[in-house]
């Protein structure tokens, strides 16, 4: 399951920290402290999608497991 997670989280990470970054950008306030919070909102995003992408490993193996 480990190999699938790590899969998973790639695709994850790279989703939430954009996410994230674009919602740093979006907000007037924040966009003008960017070049600090950027990495910041990158780095919470990555680390949101750790137990995300094991939720979607669990369920990809559900659902391709044959049950004998």
């Amino acid at each position: 399951m480990l190999k699938i997670a790590i899969l998973v989280w790639l695709v994850l990470a790279t989703t939430f920290a954009g996410a994230a970054i674009m919602f740093v950008l979006a907000m007037p306030s924040l966009a003008g402290q960017g070049m600090q919070l950027i990495p910041i909102a990158a780095a919470i995003g990555a680390v949101v999608a750790i137990p995300a992408a094991f939720v979607v490993a669990k369920r990809i193996l559900a659902v391709t497991t044959r049950q004998v």
